[in-house]
């Protein structure tokens, strides 16, 4: 398997890059929108709430980022239109998109297969699966239109193994490597690269919701997986398609 834990990318790695981040407000989504902005990228702020966005927003101003743009979009209620136009919006300001990181995603509840509610079901394949096609499927042109243009989806272990209990968010997460692989091979001869990242036990508010009574501090931290987020988002990963990857040793 690719390791990617080590990369270290300079500072201008993302320069004159756009890279769409969706879930920007916190977590990883957050962590990864400031470090690709330190490393030159005008990042693109894709989450429900704008106030948590506007503090992504100012925090890569005061760092002397480029200026970011702000989507309030709520994924589970967007629609096609919503994304065929968000897409215009952007070939329109940025004439092509460098980079798309699909991090949002919802966990619902941990419950027995049987005890699983259509309405929960539907939620999370909605925001996790049907979202990120559609998004996925409007943004192709200006992902096309960057001179190299890299996907990357946000996957999980129970993605790969299937565990009791993770019900839809696990089914939608082995959905996210299907897609993945899909698109890697179709766009493998074009200058599209599409990848995966597992990003492990982190320190974040879904894994705690999942693992209430974990001691967290011996789980690392989103910065401490950002060499492989910056990997795929970089010139470097040029060539590289259809991985998916660990972003922490286990």
């Amino acid at each position: 398997m690719l390791n990617t834990q080590n990369f270290d990318a300079p500072q201008n790695a993302l320069e004159n890059k756009v890279i769409l981040v969706t879930g920007a407000g916190d977590g990883i989504g957050r962590e990864a929108a400031l470090t690709f902005a330190k490393h030159g990228a005008t990042v693109i702020l894709l989450g429900r709430t704008t106030k948590k966005l506007e503090t992504v927003y100012d925090e890569i101003i005061a760092q002397g980022g480029p200026e970011p743009a702000i989507i309030p979009l709520d994924m589970k209620g967007a629609t096609e239109n919503h994304y065929r136009d968000m897409a215009a919006t952007i070939i329109d300001q940025f004439g092509k998109l460098d980079g798309l990181l699909h991090n949002a995603s919802i966990l619902g509840v941990l419950s027995p297969f049987a005890h699983i509610d259509l309405p929960t079901w539907n939620d999370i394949m909605q925001v996790n699966v049907t979202a990120q096609f559609m998004m996925t499927k409007a943004l192709l042109p200006a992902l096309l239109a960057a001179p190299n243009g890299s996907i990357v989806f946000t996957s999980s272990g129970v993605g790969r193994t299937g565990r009791a209990h993770w019900g839809p968010y696990a089914v939608s997460k082995f959905a996210t490597e299907g897609m993945a692989q899909i698109l890697a091979d179709e766009y493998e001869n074009s200058t599209l690269r599409v990848n995966v990242i597992n990003p492990g036990a982190t320190r974040t508010a879904m894994r705690s919701r999942a693992y209430p009574a974990e001691d967290v501090t011996k789980l690392k931290t989103p910065a401490d997986l950002m060499p492989t987020y910056l990997y795929f988002m970089a010139d470097d990963s040029i060539g590289t398609t259809g991985e998916s990857v660990d972003a922490q040793t286990r």
